[in-house]
């Protein structure tokens, strides 16, 4: 695995001064913690690997950033700003409940860092921020389930906008789980190459939450 590169000194950069200039730098620093995220896995980036990744002092991603998780907060709300706008471009129109479960299911699996950070947004992530930054990120969680939501009832006119968050809510946990058990660290790769009795577990991501976000349709659309 490629070693992140050291660390500038405090003294190697120019701090960003005018607002574009600062604005550049935070989307550097958040690209560089999505590269990073993306490569090793959340839960192994820390801040340092992010500021040598961005090219400054870890100083420097202090200023715009408290803490490795909020960065990754903020990661994860734009990650369901772009997963609600794919839904809602997707589900226009009624479909069967499999088809929107393949719309879900494909649209998540198309976002591999914020699958994720699914699995780390409550456990740690909203732990580790100030009062404004997760009330930032649960509006805009609620502002995307709402999207979300209302894409749902219109593919599924028989889904009530109550039901249609709880699949949500249960379609994110799934895929959340999910994607840990399809994306395995090594150890547990090779443990499911080599034995198998555990060979069912390393499940493709989208045919099996296709499968799972069915069922939960199904039985969540025809109730009364």
């Amino acid at each position: 695995m490629p070693s992140s590169p050291p660390s500038p000194s405090p003294d190697s950069f120019q701090r960003a001064r005018r607002p574009e200039h600062k604005e550049r730098r935070r989307h550097d620093i958040l690209e560089a913690a999505a590269t990073l995220a993306l490569r090793d896995g959340v839960r192994s980036v820390t801040l340092t690997g992010i500021a040598a990744r961005a090219g400054v002092h870890k100083s420097a991603v202090l200023r715009y950033f408290a803490s490795r998780e909020a960065v990754f907060l903020l990661l994860t709300a734009e990650g369901w700003g772009e997963w609600a706008a794919a839904v809602g471009d997707a589900l226009a129109e009624p479909m069967a409940p499999g088809e929107v479960a393949g719309v879900l299911a494909g649209t998540l699996g198309e976002r591999a860092l914020f699958c994720d950070l699914l699995a780390h947004a409550q456990l740690t992530l909203e732990r580790g921020v100030t009062l404004r930054q997760v009330r930032e990120f649960k509006i805009a969680t609620l502002d995307a389930v709402a999207g979300i939501a209302q894409a749902l009832t219109t593919a599924l006119p028989a889904l009530p906008r109550e039901r249609a968050i709880d699949v949500i809510a249960g379609t994110t946990a799934m895929a959340a789980a999910q994607w840990q058990t399809s994306n395995p660290p090594d150890t547990l790769a090779l443990l499911y190459a080599q034995d198998p009795v555990f060979a069912h577990v390393a499940t493709d991501f989208a045919p099996r939450l296709t499968r799972l976000v069915t069922l939960l349709l199904t039985g969540a659309a025809g109730q009364e």
